[in-house]
């Protein structure tokens, strides 16, 4: 799981890379603001299905892996904490190149990301 942070309008997005060439990246998952929202329908038994979604390479600012910081949850705990359930079955890694591997959200953060000077 990763968070994508975007620039051209700024966007977060929230969900598991399906995809990462050169030209851009693929994901599947949701809008970072609508995270809540999720969470509730989850509980709540509504029918999901995320976005899949390809975001240009020149429109990515940073990709971080969904981890913990220090005390604080990653989204990923965080969701699972609130519904029972983990996310990777609500945001399957299907649909586009399926070639792509987990280590690439490594590579993606250590090579896009992009801090201001």
């Amino acid at each position: 799981m990763v968070v994508l942070t975007l620039s051209a309008p700024r966007e977060k997005f929230w969900g598991m890379i399906l995809a990462l060439t050169p030209e851009g990246l693929s994901l599947s998952g949701i809008e970072l603001a609508s995270f809540e929202d999720l969470v509730v329908m989850v509980k709540e038994g509504e029918p999901f299905t995320p976005a899949v979604v390809f975001f240009p390479m020149h429109r990515i600012e940073r990709i971080d892996l969904d981890v913990p910081d220090g005390n604080l949850p990653s989204l990923s705990q965080r969701f699972a904490a609130k519904t029972g359930q983990a996310p990777s079955t609500f945001l399957p890694s299907t649909g586009a190149n399926q070639s792509v591997n987990r280590n690439d959200a490594a590579l993606a953060k250590s090579s896009v990301d992009k801090e201001p000077a």
